[in-house]
């Protein structure tokens, strides 16, 4: 579990293929930035754009992990060497529950469509596929590139859902949001809670219960 609030910036310093095959994924060597390695061991997880990895090698500074190719079909900006990655190491029961329960999994693509500054601060639309629409609410929770963040707007469409977010300078300067621009797609997660209240509401009522 995570809490998708972001403790560094690294960057994808190597990527080489996993395996031998075609479809094979790829291994990624990440520069840990400010992010302390000293507690982290093989087989500890690490978001990094708030997909949840699992450590394969680290030494003081780096840590390497194995992608697949379903979870880089999944995902956005991955697969890029140069690149920067939030990161986030998983929650241990004396952390503080800054943002809110992320499990590190990615539930869809959205497309930046502005992204803008607004007085001090600024603004991020993104259109996120409709069939996540019935689980952004106003003033809910979502997980964008592994930062959590607050829906202030929301607007339906028949092919896609547009909400709006407010994003302060804090998070421009600690995080790799700061990148974003029109047309970039980025990794959604929804709010845990909504997903497992929209299964609650949708599961077909057990038959020997109701006998």
């Amino acid at each position: 579990m995570f809490t998708g609030i972001v403790a560094a910036v690294g960057k994808i310093v190597d990527m080489s293929p996993a395996g031998d095959q075609p479809a094979s994924g790829l291994r990624l060597t990440i520069d840990a930035g400010g992010l302390p390695l000293a507690d982290v061991m093989p087989g500890d997880s690490i978001a990094l754009n708030g997909a949840c990895m699992t450590v394969v090698h680290k030494t003081t500074t780096t840590f390497a992990v194995d992608v697949s190719r379903e979870s880089l079909n999944c995902t956005a900006g991955l697969d890029a060497p140069g690149a920067e990655v939030n990161l986030e190491k998983a929650l241990t029961l004396a952390d503080r529950l800054g943002g809110h329960l992320v499990s590190g999994h990615v539930d869809g693509l959205g497309t930046v469509t502005k992204f803008a500054p607004v007085g001090e601060s600024w603004e991020l639309v993104i259109d996120a596929p409709a069939a996540l629409a019935k689980y952004l609410a106003y003033k809910g929770s979502i997980v964008v590139n592994g930062v959590s963040l607050t829906v202030n707007r929301i607007a339906d469409t028949a092919t896609a859902c547009s909400f709006s977010i407010n994003v302060i300078p804090h998070t421009i300067a600690v995080t790799t949001l700061k990148h974003l621009k029109a047309g970039v797609r980025v990794n959604l997660e929804i709010d845990l809670i909504a997903r497992y209240v929209e299964r609650m509401l949708s599961a077909t009522a057990d038959p020997q219960r109701s006998a």
